[in-house]
């Protein structure tokens, strides 16, 4: 395999030697099933940590861009250059895969980079205004986006069994409901990303509260879209790889969902905020 990271071997033997070690031992060559999910189970751990400590930190990015981050550069380089890896990365997982042409494999992986493919080389070039990123965030982005692009494209090319997307796949309920569900999310998304680069003209940098398409519900419409896309995803692949993914955008996306609704709550006041919520429609 021509890309991956992990790979485990159980030294049983030792203790056959009579050594009292048995460990697992991982390398940077490739994976075993067993190291992936133990992988797997790290970084929803992670996401676990992180979903509390944004609560009380502020990505020091966009609505929140603040210089104790260090360093700046223009948002849409940095939005690409932080993007770009997983798009990248699955694509070398597909192109050095035996599964490449497989029919499920393939329509999943379209699926997949229909999103980063926007997000990477269209979504950073229609932003408006002279914002910056800290290098920091676009670099915390990075790693995550590599690991995330490893997980998806391991799973689905190297690591789920080879019964499992079969033709006949595509007409499952995980599948037929996942992309409806992937869809949906994705076309909040984009829609709620069109709402808030027309909020303001050329020159114009006051801050306006976003009210059309499902910001008349909710502070994050776009945040909301991006979760109901990867649960979606999730859904639709119907494996743990998928689960983590959707962990992750759920542990990132609610708690500064939660600060953009609080500073929009402080700048435009109770009364024209009036029963927005947060980011999920009439829950939070």
């Amino acid at each position: 395999m021509f890309f991956s990271i992990f790979v485990c071997y159980d030294f049983d033997y030792l203790k056959r030697n009579k050594l009292n070690i048995n460990f697992i031992y991982c390398d940077m060559i490739e994976i075993s099933p067993r190291c992936f999910d133990i992988f797997l189970l790290i970084m929803s751990g992670i996401a676990a940590i992180v979903f509390v400590v944004l609560y009380f930190l502020k990505a020091g990015y966009g609505i929140f861009r603040s210089n104790r981050w260090g360093v700046a550069i223009d948002n849409k380089i940095a939005w690409a250059l932080m993007e770009a890896p997983v798009f990248i990365v699955m694509t070398m997982l597909w192109w050095n895969s035996e599964r490449q042409f497989e029919t499920v494999p393939l329509v999943i992986f379209i699926f997949f980079q229909l999103h980063y493919f926007q997000r990477s080389f269209i979504f950073p070039f229609l932003m408006k205004g002279k914002s910056r990123m800290p290098v920091t965030v676009m670099l915390m982005g990075v790693v995550f986006n590599i690991l995330n692009g490893f997980i998806q494209g391991e799973w689905l090319f190297y690591l789920a069994p080879d019964n499992r997307y079969t033709v006949s796949w595509l007409t499952t309920p995980q599948f037929i409901i996942g992309t409806l569900v992937f869809f949906t999310g994705m076309a909040i998304n984009l829609h709620s990303d069109n709402v808030i680069r027309h909020l303001r003209k050329p020159g114009d940098t006051r801050h306006y509260l976003p009210d059309k398409g499902l910001y008349s519900r909710v502070t994050s419409a776009n945040y909301f879209g991006e979760i109901v896309e990867w649960t979606g995803f999730a859904i639709l692949t119907w494996s743990t790889a998928g689960v983590v993914f959707a962990w992750w955008t759920f542990a990132n996306l609610v708690p500064r969902a939660d600060a953009i609704y609080h500073r929009y709550r402080d700048e435009f006041g109770e009364q024209r905020m009036g029963r927005r919520k947060r980011i999920f429609p009439y829950i939070y």
